[in-house]
Formats: C-alpha cells, structure tokens, sequence
C-alpha cells in the first residue's frame, strides 16, 4: 500500500456571490514554488464559473481573486463552466473544462498565453444525439455492450436537443508524435483522443471514432472500487515508467455513489496502452468534509504538483471544498511497477 498524507481542507467557499455555494475540482500547473489554481466556483442555483488563487508552496494560499477568472461567455455554457484542468504545452496554456448549458455537458478547450487572457476554442468533444448514439450502437457491438445502459434512458423523441454527455477532458502535458493527446470520458469509460490539429474533428471522424471506439479505450472499470465508472482526473505525469495517471473510480455503496481517487501506468508512446495500475484506491472519503457536502462521498483529483519526491494531489471533496494529499512520487510509481509485474505474470 502507498502512504498517503491527507492534508485537509485548503480551499472553502466564501462569501461572494460567485462562489457561495462551494468551490471544488481544482485546475492546476505549477510554476516553480508558484501554484496556480483555477477552481470551480458555485453560486446559487448550480452556476459555475471558474475561480482563481495562486499558492505559495503546496499549500499556502498567497492570492485569492474576488471574481472568477472564466464565466460563461457562449451559448453552449451558459449555465456553467466547470472542472477545469490546465496544462503548458509549448508556449500556450491548455484550459480543458466543462460546459453546461442546463442541458448537455460537452469537454471544451481555452487557451491563453499568460494565465489571465483566454481565447475559447470550442468544443472539442463528439456533438451527438442518443438517437444517432443508438442507431450507430446497432453496428458497433461494443458500444451496445458497454455504453448504451448508460444512456438508453435519454434516447427518446422528446429528448432530441439532448447531446451524448462528455466531460473530463484531460490534457497530456506535451504532444506525442506530434499530435495533441488528452482523454475523454463517455460513461462508462475513459476514452483518447490524438490528433495533429483540432480541425479534424469533424463529425465524420467522430462518426468514425465510435464504429472502433474500443480502439480508443484507455482504461475501463476493472476493480471493485471502480466498478460503475470511471473519469478522467489529473493532467498525467511523465516517469521513466510511463505516463503515471490519477484519475477518479465510483463503485456504489447502498445505491450511492462513491468516489475514489486512483492510480495507473500507460506508454510512453502510445497511452492508450495500460502497463499497470493499483487493484486498491489510491485514497478514498473517510474524513469528515469527503464524506458529507453538496455530494457526499467524493474525493475528485483534477491536478498535482511535485515538490522534490513528494506529489501533492488536489482534489474536490464532497463537491463543496479543496482538498490536498500528498505521497512518494517514487513510492507510487514502484508500487504501479509491483503491480505491473504481476499482471504481466
């Protein structure tokens, strides 16, 4: 088992109206000392926009803005922007979130040069309706197997503005083969994406993309604590092992949900490869503002800093504050590594 540090709350909701209600799932990208925090922020009547704060070390806040630093500009989120993550590939910052219209969720991209101005890029996630979902199903014997309890529910005449839910677009911090890499998530699943320029997600190549989406499958559920599904977490970190990846479980415990953080290993060169991965939690809900929130039992890790050895992970808790755990960078990747070698066996 991997120690980890739980070091509480660093991050509550305050008083102003954009974020009265609670902050969670952090964004982050580290900067030397410097971290750079662009949270989720919920006002009243679940409207998100994105906050900021800037810490000095792993934990203490040095700057904390009184307006969000993103809010909902376009139709496509004008009920939310949420659940940012951010990484620095070349010169430019990458900002992945989420947009909410009151309807669909859709992974959308930002992109800035200095942290402050963001240009959107749209949406870079299939736009797609549960009755096209369906229809393409009907060839793909995987997607019928593995997506459609999901969302069969959704799949009706009266639901045609509806769009295929895709959230958790999660960035690799550096092209691979020259192509931009990052992860999706349509339930149950975490899918991947790369691509030499995003104008070539057009909707044939998405059309393409689920007739051999189980090409396009990085990690699926496989343990007990990740059961129902599994999303997207933090940015992934490059080892001399492989890309090491937090990312988020859900198993149900007396038809609730609950959220586990966890950890796996992928290729260098091709991640959506799986060398290894922990049969355990990496750290789940057992303290006081995990377990009891807006959304009880959750523990959400959406970025990471690395202070020599030592890997801080922050994380919504409870989907009402911001959490930070720290471990051994290197006791993490030699417990992936222990693993590898006997599922490798």
């Amino acid at each position: 088992m991997v120690n980890v540090k739980k070091h509480g709350v660093i991050l509550s909701k305050t008083d102003f109206p954009f974020e009265s209600d609670g902050v969670l799932n952090p964004a982050v990208y580290q900067e030397g000392n410097e971290i750079h925090i662009f949270y989720r922020a919920l006002e009243h009547g679940n409207h998100s926009t994105i906050g900021y704060c800037r810490l000095d070390g792993p934990l203490r806040v040095a700057e904390r803005r009184t307006q969000p630093a993103l809010s909902p500009l376009l139709d496509y989120e004008s009920q939310g922007v949420e659940d940012a993550r951010l990484v620095k590939i070349g010169e430019s910052y990458y900002l992945s979130y989420t947009a909410y219209n009151g309807h669909n969720a859709l992974g959308v991209l930002a992109t800035s040069k200095n942290l402050k101005d963001w240009k959107r890029r749209g949406i870079i996630v299939p736009q797609i309706t549960y009755n096209e979902f369906s229809i393409l199903a009907m060839t793909n014997p995987y997607l019928a197997e593995k997506y459609v309890r999901f969302y069969v529910s959704k799949n009706s005449d009266k639901d045609k503005f509806m769009l295929l839910w895709d959230k958790n677009v999660v960035f690799f911090p550096r092209k691979i083969n020259n192509k931009y890499c990052y992860f999706h998530r349509i339930l149950p699943e975490v899918q991947l994406v790369m691509t030499e320029t995003f104008a070539e997600l057009t909707k044939e190549y998405w059309h393409n993309y689920f007739l051999h989406i189980e090409d396009y499958v990085a990690l699926a559920p496989k343990y007990d604590h990740e059961i129902s599904y599994i999303g997207g977490g933090a940015p992934p970190i490059e080892t001399e092992e492989g890309w090491l990846v937090i990312y988020h479980g859900v198993h149900d415990v007396n038809h609730k949900h609950v959220y586990t953080a966890c950890a796996a290993l992928m290729d260098l060169e091709n991640p959506a490869i799986e060398l290894a991965r922990l049969p355990y939690p990496l750290f789940q809900p057992d303290t006081d503002w995990e377990l009891v929130g807006v959304v009880n039992n959750v523990v959400f890790p959406t970025g990471t800093a690395l202070f020599d050895d030592t890997l801080y992970i922050y994380y919504g808790a409870a989907d009402k504050c911001i959490a930070c755990a720290s471990l051994s960078l290197q006791e993490l990747t030699a417990e992936l590594v222990a693993h590898k070698a006997v599922q490798n066996k």
